[in-house]
């Protein structure tokens, strides 16, 4: 049978059963009602109105609801009714270079389980000299522009395929936020809200993803005093009870650059890791070192080397990865000279 004679059957029997009576309607019903249509990347299950389906160019009949395509469940732990859950566009994610929990092993992956480990050892490892806070990990830069809102999420993502641990992805970076972008989640409520509203619990902002270990907190809100925000005794108190509220949870700080607000500070203070993002080849070595300078060295501090060349002049996200505490690079006298 050819393709427009099988599309002119397809749409007769569609005719048929719409003129079969209630019968087969309310069957039609049932159908939809098992298997419902493909919601859009990063929205909710809830099926378009009738009204809101677009009709095929010879103005026929939706095909019945069964042979529509199916979607995924929300995970067994999502509550439809009272939890915020969206379903993030993973085959969109992966064209951007994010890491997935089906993605193939490729170099961003494998350096990101490098990148993490000594994060969870620090945090979870059972050797005595744990670190305080140390499932709390901000993740900053010395200027903005230099990836750390994509290694924020990539490294979420790569501790989210951990067996035993889960991951809340906090977007504290309230002067250019992006974690709602890129990932497609509502901008609010989120951090700012709470720390605004002394009724909303950190349970009301928290989005749940189709990455069952994933969680999400956006940013929010603005507000014109949204820095200093970050920097009052409601997010010290927060981040204390975010540590110890879940005790196998990691949470990143996705957070503002520390050459351009002096908030940020106060936030690697409250936290007992941080994860410093330097662009290869562009940001200044006087930069790295003026910022360095501004933290605690006593905390662990990781350097992450981002967009790296790599062969035959190719350019993309690497990640070469020095880990210590604190940084003990000998004074350069070449000042201007990039990372």
């Amino acid at each position: 049978m050819s393709d427009k004679q099988s599309d002119l059957s397809l749409i007769e029997k569609a005719v048929r059963r719409l003129e079969a009576g209630s019968d087969t309607r309310g069957q039609a019903r049932a159908d939809a009602g098992s298997q419902p249509p493909k919601a859009a990347a990063g929205g909710s299950h809830k099926a378009p109105a009738d009204d809101q389906r677009e009709m095929s160019p010879v103005s026929a009949p939706m095909p019945p609801f069964d042979i529509l395509p199916d979607i995924p469940p929300p995970p067994p732990d999502v509550d439809p009714a009272s939890d915020r859950y969206v379903e993030l566009n993973l085959a969109h994610l992966r064209e951007q270079g994010f890491i997935t929990a089906n993605s193939e092993r490729n170099h961003v992956s494998e350096e990101f389980r490098m990148i993490k480990r000594p994060l969870l050892a620090n945090a979870f490892g059972r050797g005595a000299e744990l670190v305080e806070h140390g499932n709390l990990i901000m993740v900053t830069s010395a200027k903005s522009g230099e990836g750390k809102t994509f290694t924020a999420i990539n490294l979420a993502m790569s501790i989210a395929m951990e067996m035993d641990k889960t991951v809340l992805l906090v977007d504290a970076d309230v002067g250019r936020a992006r974690v709602h972008h890129v990932l497609g989640t509502p901008q609010g409520p989120g951090l700012i809200d709470l720390l605004l509203d002394k009724d909303l619990d950190v349970g009301d902002v928290i989005i749940k993803t189709n990455i069952p270990k994933l969680r999400v907190i956006p940013m929010g809100r603005y507000h014109p005093h949204s820095n200093e925000l970050l920097a009052s005794e409601e997010m010290f108190r927060l981040t204390r009870e975010l540590a110890e509220r879940y005790p196998d949870r990691v949470v990143i700080f996705d957070s503002p650059p520390l050459l351009l607000t002096s908030e940020s500070v106060v936030v690697a203070g409250l936290v007992g890791q941080i994860v410093f993002v330097v662009e290869s080849s562009r940001t200044l070595q006087s930069s790295v070192k003026d910022a360095l300078a501004m933290l605690d060295t006593s905390k662990p501090i990781g350097l992450v080397l981002n967009k790296v060349r790599r062969g035959l002049g190719n350019y993309g996200y690497g990640y070469g990865y020095g880990y210590g505490y604190g940084y003990h690079g000998k004074p350069d006298t070449a000042k201007e000279t990039p990372a």
